[in-house]
């Protein structure tokens, strides 16, 4: 997927004035949420769980090359092969190279945010390959040729109207003509379509939520039936999955497990848990004949010795954007790469560079929502800041900015100035919007009044003197000295 992050701005504002969006959003993000929050409190050891979750990620980073090469010693046992892809274009041309040597014409795939990073299917399309989505959000974007918008999620942005035209456009040739509007009946639709792109594929392609070095397992977390299709019917069966995923045994990845579905979709775990271990057995009835993991690195072993490694924790389960007001307001594509949220504003900048994603690490209020519902406990804020100092000094923080900083420290350090210029500023706002009760625009704030009013001060003080006339003690007050 190319990236358009550095057009961030621009994008922010066409996806606060997409009413569309904004209505798909505000009704999924309220279901994420609330499905979330009944799922933790009905398991009371959760914040244990986080705990150990946290350390078991800390622990395979910390030892990544031994759990790696215990990985690939696993699955060669097992009759598989490995192949190590240090940047995007060599896992690319890898998959490819597969898919040619076995002479493959058709290819099927299951969600794979890392395909989605390489921009697989280009590659594979450019060399004459059929490539279809398996997944039905993917397939819905990609049948509109659009990026996905979220994590777990991808067509979250996407109404049952909009489904519907797609499918009355692209499913024609299939002889579906009817025009249909009940997503029970979309959803068989698409089921049949994509029946016979399972059974006339030759490769199968998949993403992998976790790998067991003990084991040599690709661990694939779904609620479709898609995912066992794609790796089980084509002779060729792919995993595609960065460094990080792997993990040391299947009893930390039962931890994981437990996490990862609860803070994803709400539930206590997916419709399908799949663990896909070497290509099928003499004796197995169904199953690929080869089974290849493509491990790529893309410059995240460069970043696991620095102060932004906990961000390669991460477990995918979108959490983070769910609960995140700015994600909330401008949708997944408004970021402008494959990672959306607070943790995609983190790991954009430090995968393309941070000169070419300047602006996500500010798409942030800092209100803090996202680091208590990580499952692994990783400190978004905290490395949003580290971002942001980095920013600053390499120099890529606007001048405007900079100068309006100083600005603030120059008269943060003197208390009783301070004070005094904001009592003026409460009282001017509250006597010029007396009348109308917002504003609908103010100087040095249009990036706020642009989609939104600034509510009038409902006194005219500030907090802080409200916070000391109710530290005084009460004139009748018999206790008072």
């Amino acid at each position: 997927m190319k990236s358009t992050a550095h057009r961030f701005n621009s994008q922010v504002i066409a996806a606060l004035q997409n009413e569309t969006l904004q209505q798909a959003l505000t009704r999924t993000q309220h279901h994420f949420v609330e499905k979330r929050r009944q799922a933790v409190h009905n398991l009371p050891e959760f914040e244990i769980l986080r705990q150990q979750g946290a350390e078991i990620r800390e622990h395979s980073l910390a030892h990544l090359d031994f759990y790696l090469n215990q990985l690939e010693t696993q699955i060669l046992a097992q009759g598989g092969q490995v192949h190590w892809a240090g940047t995007s274009e060599q896992a690319c041309q890898q998959i490819l190279t597969i898919c040619q040597d076995a002479q493959a014409q058709y290819v099927i795939k299951g969600k794979s945010m890392i395909s989605e990073e390489i921009n697989l299917n280009s590659t594979l399309e450019n060399a004459g390959l059929t490539v279809t989505e398996t997944d039905l959000g993917e397939y819905i974007i990609q049948l509109a040729h659009e990026p996905p918008s979220h994590i777990i999620a991808p067509a979250v942005h996407k109404t049952r109207e909009q489904v519907a035209t797609l499918f009355h456009t692209h499913h024609q040739v299939y002889g579906f003509t009817q025009q249909l509007s009940e997503i029970p009946e979309l959803v068989n639709e698409a089921r049949q379509v994509l029946r016979e792109k399972f059974l006339q594929a030759e490769v199968g392609i998949i993403g992998a939520n976790f790998l067991v070095a003990e084991t040599g397992s690709a661990v694939l977390v779904t609620n479709e039936g898609n995912g066992d299709l794609t790796s089980l019917l084509p002779k060729i069966h792919i995993v595609l999955a960065s460094i990080e995923k792997v993990v040391p045994t299947l009893e930390e990845v039962t931890v994981l497990l437990r996490l990862l579905a609860r803070s994803a979709t709400g539930q206590e775990i997916s419709t399908y848990t799949s663990f896909f271990t070497g290509p099928a057995r003499n004796d197995d009835t169904e199953g690929p004949t080869a089974f290849h993991l493509v491990l790529l690195d893309n410059g995240r072993s460069k970043l696991l010795g620095t102060e932004f490694k906990d961000i390669f924790r991460c477990i995918r389960c979108g959490a983070c954007l769910n609960h995140c007001p700015i994600y909330g307001s401008i949708g997944g594509h408004a970021y402008g790469w494959v990672y959306p949220g607070p943790m995609g504003a983190i790991l954009t900048p430090l995968l393309l560079g941070i000169d070419k994603a300047k602006d996500l690490p500010n798409a942030s209020t800092l209100c803090g929502q996202c680091e208590p519902v990580c499952p692994v406990k990783i400190p978004l804020p905290n490395l949003l800041r580290k971002l942001r100092k980095k920013q600053q000094q390499m120099g890529l923080t606007p001048f405007s900015s900079r100068l309006g900083l100083l600005g603030w420290a120059w008269l943060a350090k003197r208390p009783s100035l301070y004070q005094s210029v904001v009592n003026l500023k409460i009282r001017l706002l509250t006597r010029w919007g007396r009348k109308k009760g917002c504003f609908r625009y103010l100087p040095f704030a249009k990036n706020w009044t642009i989609s939104r009013d600034m509510p009038v001060p409902q006194q005219a003080e500030t907090f802080l003197n409200a916070w000391q006339k109710s530290k005084l003690p009460a004139k009748n007050d018999e206790s008072s000295p």
